[in-house]
């Protein structure tokens, strides 16, 4: 199967950009519009493809058109009602069946796609959607065998509704800790199911609130020997799919309203002794014979667990993209507010737009900048990931295969945590650079905060998935000392080490603003000071253990300052380099190069100023200078960009109806639109229900204070 390289479309360069990609309604944002230094509709044909943008087009009309998604702009419906309609759109997703198994062949990034425009309209619905089909479905599918083709077939024609039971109630991401036990019983050859007590509880679980009938669930294998061969995955029946009751011995529930994204029904799950066919156990990576043997292809038992979590990694890469998709959502309101917000000016009769100011520049065009760079590498990311998935398929044992493996791991363990956090400091400065307005419900920046916030905690903790990335480029340091050993891996992240003294004897050299302005430098900083703060991890983890301790808890006391920021600095030069190509690629349009290539120095100077103190620390900068240099080209190129700014959110952003902000229209009839959205509420102007309470039996004031 041939993969579509991330860059790949059909572009050209002509009067008319695209005759499906509709024209932007004229109003006070074309003041903007006509200042920009390109044509936004090259841009999205350039990001997107002709292929792809026409399958997001028609998913966007397709819920548009369909009066089962309509909705108001803050509607504030009870819980019950959400999940309703969050099921019932679900249930019309499969009607439509957007994507086929030959569509997703073809084209894998596809998948992505669709997830990304459910995500913008509700990322409760999307999530629904995709837990059953691709975290149950494709799990049964990748990790069982022929034997399940049942339960695949049932999750597709919506037979039956599944989720993912991994986590408990008191272990998340230690996986290995999970105590659900599935003990084989060879006289029915059967497995039993059971929780030890509460607090094994499966917990969190998507879908298994009030809807999932089958699940996942990861459980220790005990054999009739007495051993326990780890966590394992098993198919168990929850509820009766014609009556939604839980099955017995199950006991079932919802957990209760969350932060955000509360048309998912997350729940818990105890087992008692629930008996499954022995053919329910999932059984890629390991099986029990009919007589209670167990058997594994694997003979490293830590390889066969991390076989067994594959899911997971897929996961990390999923979010990383989905917290982008929020950042965009957020960055389209935030900038089209500021080019038509006008507060105060040179003269009090003349207010200018709020992007006009420096400071909300260097609030928010970074994070734009940020956007664009995270956006190409979530992309070409994933891509990486699927080839790493046809290697499984085919079952290549090749060493480039299990290095891929392992670097693939390394760089989604810290993209997941870079995409997330910046999306959730993003969201957060877009949400106060709208002032008040942001404030409001209906115009979706608390929406997108909230939902955007367990993309920190999900699939693993950033901090704690940080240290997975730490001690993968830390394994690489004995490589470095062997004659003939060279460091390399399958995707370069870390080629340069191989370099590593020569890198780490590089100063910062630029002498003007202009040089500043260049990719390049921020570039050549990040290789300095992943290898600086490897070698200081390896320094520090060293003293730690001279000192006594042991090999956890001198990684344990390793990590601030250390360790931690060892994998954010690697992932972001990570990014940067990606991104740094991409502008200089043959294949990016010459007039899209000028813009894309400031987009790119400035977020490489902007993350890049996070670590002034390290880059001082290990001599890289001295004197004032540098710091003067990368500051003054920040606000420079956050200048440069700002005419820019409506035009780049343009090429990102989803149609009126999906994005369901009224301050973030594409018209930019800011007042207009809040104005007309505040009016259509519901009772707005009504007194409220209990107003004889104001205007009779008046409060005897004191009456209630003690008496001492």
């Amino acid at each position: 199967m041939s993969l579509p390289s991330v860059t790949e479309a059909k572009y050209e360069q002509s009067e008319n950009k695209d005759p499906f990609l509709p024209d932007l309604p004229s109003g006070p944002l074309d003041i903007y519009r006509k200042k920009s230094s390109f044509n936004w509709k090259d841009m999205v044909m350039f990001i997107e493809g002709e292929d792809v943008l026409a399958f997001k087009l028609h998913v966007f009309r397709t819920l548009e058109n369909d009066p089962i998604f309509a909705r108001q702009p803050g509607e504030d419906l009870p819980l019950e009602r959400m999940r309703e309609l969050t099921f019932l759109r679900c249930k019309q997703l499969f009607r439509y069946d957007f994507l086929t198994r030959n569509d997703i062949m073809q084209n894998p990034w596809k998948t992505v796609v669709l997830n990304d425009c459910l995500g913008m309209y509700d990322w409760s619905m999307s999530a629904k959607f995709f837990l059953n089909k691709g975290m149950f479905g494709a799990t049964v599918a990748n990790s069982g065998s022929e034997r399940h083709n049942k339960f695949v077939q049932d999750t597709e024609d919506m037979m039956t509704f599944g989720c993912f039971a991994l986590t408990e109630l008191s272990h998340g991401s230690n996986t290995r800790a999970m105590r659900t036990t599935a003990t084989y019983d060879p006289k029915t050859q059967e497995f039993v199911i059971n929780s030890p007590d509460f607090e094994a509880a499966k917990f969190w679980v998507g879908n298994l609130g009030k809807t999932a009938t089958h699940a996942v669930v990861f459980a220790q294998l005990c054999t009739p020997d007495g051993v326990c061969h780890g966590l394992h995955s098993f198919v168990v029946q929850v509820r009766d799919p014609k009556t939604l009751l839980a099955m017995p011995g199950v006991m079932v529930g919802d957990m209760g309203k969350k932060l955000g994204q509360n048309g998912l029904d997350n729940g818990f799950a105890l087992f008692h002794n629930v008996r499954i066919p022995r053919e329910n156990m999932l059984n890629k990576t390991g099986d029990v014979t009919a007589d209670g043997r167990y058997i594994t292809p694997f003979k490293d038992a830590n390889k066969r667990f991390g076989a067994s979590l594959g899911a997971l990694s897929g996961g990390r890469v999923s979010i990383s993209r989905m917290a982008v998709v929020n950042l965009k959502l957020a960055m389209t309101v935030a900038i089209r507010f500021s080019a038509t917000r006008r507060q105060f000016g040179p003269k009090d009769t003349e207010e200018i737009p709020v992007i006009e100011y420096q400071l909300q520049q260097w609030r928010l065009i970074p994070y734009l900048a940020a956007v664009y760079a995270l956006d190409y590498f979530s992309k070409s990311f994933f891509m990486n990931f699927v080839e790493f998935q046809i290697g499984l398929m085919m079952k290549d044992k090749t060493d480039r295969q299990s290095e891929l493996g392992r670097e693939i791991h390394a760089i989604a363990c810290a993209s997941k945590p870079l995409g997330s956090w910046t999306a959730q400091r993003g969201i957060q400065e877009c949400r106060e650079a709208c002032g008040g307005h942001g404030y409001l419900a209906m115009n979706r920046l608390g929406d997108f905060r909230n939902d955007n916030d367990p993309n920190c905690t999900y699939e693993g903790d950033n901090n704690v998935l940080l240290q997975q990335t730490s001690n993968y480029l830390l394994s690489w340091i004995p490589t470095g000392h062997q004659d003939n050993v060279r460091i390399e891996s399958p995707l370069e992240s870390v080629n340069f080490l191989e370099d590593y003294r020569n890198v780490m004897e590089t100063r910062f050299t630029a002498t003007t603003m202009e040089e500043c302005m260049d990719s390049a430098v921020p570039l050549a900083a990040y290789k300095w000071l992943v290898c600086f703060l490897l070698s200081e991890s390896q320094r520090r983890l060293a003293q730690e253990k001279a000192s006594g301790k042991a090999d956890f808890e001198a990684r344990n006391c390793s990590q601030v300052y250390y360790s931690r920021s060892l994998a954010i600095v690697y992932v972001e030069h990570t990014v940067l380099q990606r991104f740094h190509d991409h502008t200089r690629d043959k294949d990016t349009p010459a007039a899209l190069q000028p813009v894309l290539k400031r987009l790119c120095a400035l977020y490489g100077l902007w993350t890049l100023s996070n670590h002034m103190a390290t880059l001082y620390q290990g001599g890289y900068f001295s004197g004032r200078e540098p710091a003067e240099l990368v500051q003054t080209a920040i606000l420079t190129l956050c200048t440069e960009l700002k005419d820019d700014a409506v035009a780049l959110v343009d090429a990102i952003a989803p149609p009126d109806f999906i994005l369901n902000s009224p301050i973030g229209k594409a018209d930019g009839e800011l007042y207009k639109n809040l104005w007309s959205t505040v009016m259509q509420g519901n009772k707005v102007m009504e007194r409220p229900s209990w107003w004889a309470e104001f205007c009779s039996n008046k409060p005897a004031v004191g009456s209630l204070r003690a008496k001492l």
